[in-house]
């Protein structure tokens, strides 16, 4: 076998290349982009190579650097992970033409299953069941609109070569299909390079249920089992679990020797997952993905096998491992997707520095995949994922409860998560009795998505305890350091001149403000919250552990502090709170109307609007483009667009003014940037 892998990708997949690859006897090179220079990836290589600037399509989509750095680094094969260039014909070819191993199908089943039209051409030829819809080459607006109207609304528009949710659209109404398809195409000439677009009838509740294929260069072919990925949001995963619920061993067997027929259709080698609608007991062909799939370590939970390990011999021209006859499902896996994104804004991606970052410990029941530590900073440049925590247990009831145990010991301080999103979704009534479909959401979105509960005074009482003995601690190093450590100014006792033995601590949350009392005692102290008094003690180590007694109940807790930015965790829940400084009154108050703010940092790709124009609410305005998405934003009110700031390609930071808008009846203001 070659002795040398270079992982042409970042984050998690590299690492969890790697993780096999260094088990195997592999030395691993990764390859970096100028963001990525202290990336977990590049830490773990034993060779890293740079390959350019941040920009994905400047670095991780350059071709000719990271052959250049497979040349340099001695690397004899290249896997190319997922997204980016894994479904590159033209890549594959390269790295072949370069005398190295490619860990991947070839490049001709690439191309076949690159085209979603083409590849539906084939599974059609084949025998896979396919989905109403338009798959042709013709892509004009009357071409399209007439094939809309033949398979009816409500319907999708898909881009052709992509994946992810990117490029898609739901439409509902012929009215809107103009706007589906310019939104549509851009996308997906940004993400892949091509703007073409298929259309198909969109089921209104199926399931979204995947078949892991392998197949080896002799000719065998076999699937690892089935996924279902129906929990979804933009139309990108958000859960996966395998076996998926209510699979009959008939609907099994029919969905396993059609995504092998899908497979064998197209030479298939290598790993490769073929995509279904599921719609009672019938199936319908969406898209096969020539790949590894982010999802596949719960395939691997179930079936006790390897994937990479699977793909890197395969590559080097082993047969398969097993046959299908000797597979076997074992127990029951879920992988959740935990995402910097903010779900109360639409699952909007969120940046920011990890300030803290926390995981329960891996064992044979929970496994974590990530490619961040502590510290990091998850950017624009990339996907927002953090983590996938992934856990296994002897049925689908028992593996449920452990994703609430696993999630409930998942810190995250920084960007905004879904970490909540994830606890409510693992909880909820419907997903415990796998009442699953594409519709999940959607259907329980007030459930999933509540109104954020106010610091209730068990909140207040243990911030206040973090802070008093936050305050006590740098006390002490501060009368270590002092020539009169015996000095009465020294006391830790809350003792002050002409003065009670308390203080007064006032914390903010969402705008509303909290004052809390805490008076000093013999043994620990007593907190006053809105008239109720609480005797709290404790002790709160360095790492911002935090064990406390609140009214002779135990509770554990995680306190990151930022300045005066608090954010405590707990198993119940994180609250970020501000604690007031009395220096600081009267700063941050925010202009009244008119304002209309970057929701995140992106690039401005389409400028809908002029000075002057009068629009009503929820008129699109700008589009802005982040984390290879696009996002629409709307007029707030019925008003006026008084001056725009910025144009088309002006890169701009979150929460900046992009806009003076003057709502409908109101008078001009003064303009913010």
């Amino acid at each position: 076998m070659f002795d040398s892998l270079l992982i042409a990708n970042r984050g998690e997949i590299a690492c969890r290349v790697m993780k096999t690859a260094r088990r195997m006897g592999l030395r691993c090179i990764a390859v970096y982009s100028d963001a990525d220079a202290d990336a977990r990836h590049v830490a773990l290589a034993d060779e890293a190579v740079r390959i350019g600037p941040p920009a994905a399509r400047d670095s991780y989509l350059k071709i000719d650097a990271i052959l250049a750095a497979a040349g340099s680094s001695g690397a004899q094969a290249i896997h190319p992970g997922y997204g980016f260039l894994s479904e590159s014909a033209v890549f594959a070819e390269a790295v072949t033409a370069a005398g190295l191993v490619w860990v991947g199908p070839p490049a001709s089943a690439i191309e076949a299953m690159g085209s979603k039209s083409a590849a539906k051409a084939i599974m059609g030829e084949a025998g896979v069941p396919l989905v109403p819809g338009y798959h042709g080459e013709a892509q004009d607006d009357q071409t399209l609109s007439a094939a809309a109207a033949d398979i009816g609304y409500p319907l999708l528009v898909k881009a052709s070569a992509g994946g992810g949710g990117k490029g898609m659209r739901a439409v509902e109404r012929a009215e809107d299909l103009a706007a589906a398809l310019d939104g549509a195409k851009r996308e997906a000439a940004a993400s892949f390079g091509d703007e073409r677009v298929l259309l198909e009838k969109y089921l209104t509740q199926p399931r979204h249920v995947e078949l892991q294929v392998f197949a080896d260069g002799q000719g065998n072919a076999v699937h690892l089992f089935e996924r279902d990925c129906s929990i979804q949001r933009r139309h990108q995963k958000v859960l996966e679990e395998a076996p998926a619920p209510g699979m009959t061993p008939d609907l099994r067997d029919r969905m396993g020797r059609a995504a092998v027929e899908a497979a064998k259709a197209i030479g298939y080698v290598g790993a490769g997952t073929v995509e279904f609608l599921l719609d009672g007991q019938d199936f319908y062909f969406m898209e096969m993905n020539t790949r590894l799939q982010v999802e596949h370590p719960v395939t691997e939970m179930i079936t006790g096998q390897d994937l990479v390990e699977w793909q890197l011999r395969v590559a080097d021209g082993a047969a398969l491992p097993l046959s299908q006859d000797a597979l076997r499902i074992g127990g029951h896996s879920i992988e959740v997707r935990l995402y910097a994104e903010d779900p109360a804004r639409d699952f909007l991606p969120s940046t920011g520095d990890l300030a803290h970052l926390g995981f329960p410990d891996e064992n044979d029941r929970f496994r974590l995949e990530t490619g961040v530590r502590q510290g990091d900073s998850v950017s624009l440049h990339y996907d927002p994922m953090i983590a996938k925590l992934v856990v296994w247990d002897e049925d689908r009831a028992a593996a449920v409860r452990r994703l609430g145990r696993a999630l409930a010991g998942t810190e995250v301080v920084g960007p905004q998560t879904n970490l909540r999103f994830l606890q409510a979704l693992a909880g909820h009534p419907a997903f415990a009795a796998a009442e699953l479909d594409t519709g999940f959401i959607a259907r329980h979105r007030a459930d999933l998505l509540p109104s954020p509960e106010p610091a209730g005074s068990a909140v207040l009482a243990l911030a206040s305890l973090a802070e008093i003995l936050h305050r006590k601690r740098e006390a002490e190093a501060l009368a270590r350091r002092s020539p009169d450590p015996h000095s009465p100014w020294n006391l830790r006792n809350g003792w002050r001149l002409n003065s009670g033995t308390h203080s007064r601590l006032t914390f903010l949350e969402e705008g509303r403000e909290n004052t809390v009392e805490l008076y000093f005692e013999t043994k620990g102290y007593r907190i006053e919250i809105a008239g109720q008094s609480h005797a709290v003690r404790g002790v709160l180590e360095g790492d911002g552990r935090l064990d406390a007694e609140v009214d002779g109940a135990r509770v554990r807790a995680t306190v990151v502090r930022q300045g005066h930015e608090i954010a405590l965790l707990t198993e119940r829940g994180s609250h970020r709170l501000r604690l007031q400084d009395p220096l600081d009154l009267g700063r941050g108050a925010d202009l009244a109307g008119g304002r209309l703010t970057a929701p995140m940092p992106g690039k401005l790709i389409k400028v809908l609007t002029e000075a002057g124009a009068q629009v009503t609410r929820g008129t699109p305005l700008l589009v802005l483009e982040a984390m290879k998405m696009e996002h629409t934003i709307g007029a707030p009110a019925d008003g006026r667009i008084a001056e725009l700031f910025f144009q088309e390609g002006d890169l701009v930071d979150e929460g900046v003014d992009l806009l003076d808008f003057e709502p409908a009846g109101a008078t001009a203001h003064t303009k913010r940037r």
